[in-house]
C-alpha cells in the first residue's frame, strides 16, 4: 500500500518507527487541517510532552536561519537528536511554503538525526499558523529531544512565538535601533535569551548597552532568570556554544521553578480558545449564505435594517 493511501494511524504509527517519509506525510496532513489531521492530532498528543521547544525570532535580516544552522551544529556535537519547523511566508500562488530556510539549513540534509520541515505561515498575521503547535507535538512525539521554531520576520519583531515556545530566543543585530522601538515591538515580554548576531560588525556594545537599559527600566520581575545578552557570529559559530548553555541553564531554571508547567499549561489554553476560534469563524461562513442571508443582506443595502439588528436576526437562529 502506498504511504498517500495509508490510514492515519499506520502513517503514524510508522512515523514514530522512525520513517521519514511518513513524517513529512503526517505533516502534511496537519498542515491541511480535516479530519484526517484531526485523527493525527489526537494521537500524537497522547505520546508527546517530553520535547523541548526553542522559539528563535527576530526582524527580517537578523541572521535567524544561519544561526539557526550553526546551533544545530553544535547540537549534533552532541549526539543529540533535534526537528526545526521553519516557518515560512507563503506563496502567493501555492498556499505553501517558501523553502528558503531549508536551502539555507541543507548541510543538515543528509544528517539523520536532523528533521527540518518549513511550513507557511498561510497568511496568519502572527506568523504562524494554527497546525504549528500540532506539527511541534508530532516531532515531539517522534522522539526528538529538542524542537527549534525559527519564525519569519515580519518587519516587527514576532511576538506570537513566545506563545509556542518553552524557551524564547530574540535574535538582534548590531545597530538595531533605539530601545523605544524595541519595546514597541515586544521584545521585553517575550524574550528569555537576547542575542547580538552579526557580532562581527560594529556597534555590539552599544547594543548590548540599549538592551541593558531596556531591562533595567522594564518592570518585568527578572529575580528568577533575567534574560543573557550574547553576542554570535552565525556564520562561523562564533559564541553559539555560549548560547545553548544559555538555553540550556534557562530550561533548568524553569523546570526547577514549575514556570516551564505554567507556560505549558498557559498556551494549551490559548490553542483550545483560538481553534473555538477559528470554529466559530467557519460556522459563521458557513451561515452566511442562503435565502435569509440574502434577504437579511439586501435589507442593510436598503436600510430597513441596520447591520446589528440584521446580524442579531441571522444569529438568532443559530444560537436557538
Amino acid at each position: 500500500m502506498s504511504r498517500r493511501n495509508q490510514n492515519p494511524s499506520e502513517l503514524f504509527d510508522a512515523a514514530c518507527a522512525g520513517d521519514r517519509a511518513a513524517l513529512a506525510r503526517v505533516l502534511s496532513l496537519l498542515e491541511r487541517g480535516d479530519t484526517v489531521a484531526r485523527e493525527v492530532g489526537r494521537l500524537a498528543y497522547q505520546r508527546s510532552g517530553s520535547g523541548y521547544t526553542v522559539g528563535i525570532t527576530g526582524a527580517p535580516g537578523a541572521g535567524k536561519s544561519t544561526l539557526t544552522s550553526a546551533l544545530i551544529r553544535h547540537i549534533r556535537q552532541q549526539d543529540i537528536e533535534i526537528a526545526v519547523l521553519a516557518i515560512d511566508p507563503s506563496s502567493p500562488f501555492t498556499g505553501g511554503a517558501i523553502l528558503g530556510d531549508r536551502v539555507r539549513m541543507q548541510d543538515h540534509a543528509t544528517d539523520p538525526g536532523v528533521f527540518i520541515r518549513s511550513m507557511a505561515t498561510r497568511g496568519h498575521l502572527g506568523g504562524l499558523s494554527l497546525s504549528t503547535p500540532e506539527a511541534i507535538r508530532m516531532l515531539d512525539a517522534v522522539g526528538r529531544q529538542w524542537i527549534l521554531v525559527e519564525t519569519v520576520g515580519v518587519g516587527q519583531v514576532e511576538v506570537e512565538i513566545a506563545g509556542k515556545a518553552d524557551t524564547t530566543v530574540v535574535v538582534l543585530n548590531p545597530g538595531w535601533g533605539d530601545s523605544v522601538q524595541a519595546n514597541k515591538a515586544g521584545l521585553m515580554e517575550i524574550a528569555d535569551i537576547f542575542v547580538i548576531n552579526k557580532a562581527d560588525r560594529k556597534g555590539v556594545e552599544e547594543t548590548r548597552r540599549d538592551v541593558e537599559q531596556m531591562l533595567e527600566l522594564s518592570d518585568l520581575d527578572h529575580d528568577a532568570w533575567r534574560p543573557p545578552i550574547i553576542a554570535t557570529v552565525g556564520n562561523t559559530g562564533e559564541g553559539v556554544s555560549t548560547l545553548w548553555d544559555a538555553i540550556a541553564e534557562h530550561r533548568a531554571v524553569i523546570e526547577s521553578s514549575g514556570e516551564l508547567l505554567r507556560r505549558r499549561q498557559f498556551r494549551l489554553r490559548e490553542e483550545l480558545r483560538e481553534i473555538v476560534a477559528r470554529r466559530l469563524e467557519q460556522r459563521a461562513r458557513e451561515i452566511c449564505t442562503g435565502e435569509r442571508w440574502d434577504t437579511l443582506q439586501q435589507g442593510v443595502l436598503d436600510r430597513t435594517i441596520d447591520p446589528w439588528s440584521a446580524a442579531d436576526e441571522m444569529l438568532r437562529g443559530v444560537e436557538a
